[in-house]
């Protein structure tokens, strides 16, 4: 028997581990996959963005509805005190111009290789390539190894299992079926930071596909997002897509469709770019005028072009003032949104109302959850993996308390 099972070797699981190990308990991480935080490396190929270091207030608004239930939480492991534990493992941490908090190593695997050290140290133990499928009769966890099945007693169980998005790392949502059939309520999995299709023309996808639009604002009904956004083959993605991600899905899944706004000058009023747009064209190609008198990149006239097309009438018959909205108000139509297994977060997850304060389920006695398991969203820019931490530190608390009852 072992004190604790923590089942994945995420953030959200090693957190909890570290925290138990502290506390005294034995721990052992069983994780499906053959070495420890996958997800994570992945998210360090791009710098490894830990947390954000804008006031409290501002940073919970982020959580949106599940903020009440993250609260307690991520007060109790702040991002300053993200920031001190990260350098207290040799990785010094640094705020970048856009807020957001980087190791100065720009990187994760230092970290994540300096905290492996230190669990190993404090007596943690690894069961890798152990795929949990359940409980059998008698409690005991069920693993699916290359030996085959192990049967596994704990007397406490911390379940961080992840979401459904990048499978191929580890975290698949198998769990769901598992817990639901236990009685534990889960809101349907879906992609969260997330690309949506579009059906471009085929010019327009073979010209500017990885092509960025820069400083732009991006407005679906009374939310707007200043920021960048990429096309893709198949649609658009990128950081303001990601912050609009919950609304724009929502908006797809319930109506089949979303029209996202593009505002390529959002600095320039209607009245001012007419102004600029007045001016005699001579010899010059539409295109060429457009990047000269309102400073618009190829893509961001492709995009014109495209609602042009659409509309049925040629862009050089717009009139300058035509021109001048248009290019704040460009309709695009978001036709579905990209695969989960491709999102860069999960929506979704157990309810917080199956959880008590310390994180246990409270049908299951004794068995805690963590990370992305549960119930929330957030964009990117640090919150994804803040809560990530602050919920394993939260349960891993949960469950020494439990373990000292």
């Amino acid at each position: 028997m072992t004190d604790v099972a923590v089942i994945g070797a995420g953030p959200a699981g090693l957190m909890a581990a570290e925290v138990l190990a502290q506390g005294g308990a034995r721990v052992t991480v069983y994780d499906g996959m053959p070495s420890a935080g996958r997800k994570l490396l992945m998210a360090g190929r791009g710098g490894l963005n830990l947390t954000h270091s804008e006031p409290l207030p501002q940073f919970m608004a982020r959580y949106r509805e599940a903020a009440p239930k993250l609260q307690a939480a991520i007060e109790a492991f702040s991002p300053d005190a993200l920031r001190a534990w990260s350098e207290a493992l040799g990785e010094p941490t640094f705020v970048g111009t856009s807020g957001r908090v980087f190791p100065k190593a720009f990187k994760a695997s230092p970290l994540l290789r300096a905290w492996l050290r230190r669990l190993d140290a404090a007596g943690v133990r690894f069961a890798f390539r152990h795929r949990w499928t359940g409980w059998d009769g008698e409690g005991r966890l069920l693993f699916q190894t290359p030996d085959g099945t192990s049967a596994v007693t704990a007397r406490v169980t911390v379940l961080a299992l992840g979401g459904a998005s990048w499978p191929r790392l580890g975290s698949d949502g198998g769990w769901v079926d598992i817990l639901a059939a236990k009685g534990i309520a889960v809101s349907k999995l879906r992609p969260a930071n997330s690309g949506f299709t579009v059906a471009w023309s085929d010019v327009f996808r073979d010209r500017f596909e990885g092509q960025p639009l820069k400083g732009v604002a991006l407005t679906i009904g009374a939310h707007t997002v200043r920021g960048e956004a990429m096309i893709t083959r198949s649609g658009i993605e990128g950081g303001a897509i990601y912050a609009l991600s919950s609304e724009l899905r929502e908006a797809v899944l319930g109506l089949g469709q979303a029209t996202l706004m593009i505002a390529l000058r959002p600095d320039l009023d209607a009245a001012a770019l007419t102004a600029r747009l007045s001016g005699t064209r001579g010899k010059q190609s539409l295109a060429n005028f457009l990047r000269k008198a309102a400073q618009l990149s190829p893509v961001g006239i492709g995009l014109m072009q495209e609602t042009a097309i659409a509309s049925g009438r040629p862009l050089a018959a717009f009139s300058p003032a035509e021109l001048a909205q248009l290019i704040n108000a460009i309709p695009v139509q978001l036709t579905g949104v990209a695969p989960i297994d491709r999102a860069i977060s999960t929506a979704g997850g157990i309810t917080f109302d199956e959880l008590d304060d310390g994180f246990m389920l409270h049908k299951l006695p004794g068995v805690f959850a963590a990370g992305e398991m549960l119930d929330w969203e957030a964009p990117t820019g640090g919150y994804l993996l803040q809560a990530s931490f602050a919920t394993g530190a939260a349960a891993g608390r949960g469950a020494l308390a439990w373990l000292s009852r």
